[in-house]
């Protein structure tokens, strides 16, 4: 394998690497949006709380 190919390869690499951070960006965006509609929202709020304890009564 040449430079060249080596240097294609590691920029492919690097790619892949930024499109997955990026689709973790995303997703980490959209929970937050998510968080903040249950804390809006009484009833919502109210079911996170009851799972929040629930969890953590185990």
């Amino acid at each position: 394998m040449g430079m060249k190919d080596q240097m294609q390869e590691k920029a492919g690499q690097f790619q892949q690497q930024a499109k997955q951070r990026a689709q973790q960006g995303k997703e980490q965006l959209q929970n937050r949006g998510r968080r903040r509609d249950d804390e809006t929202d009484p009833q919502r709020r109210r079911e996170s709380e009851e799972r929040f304890d629930q969890d953590h009564e185990a």
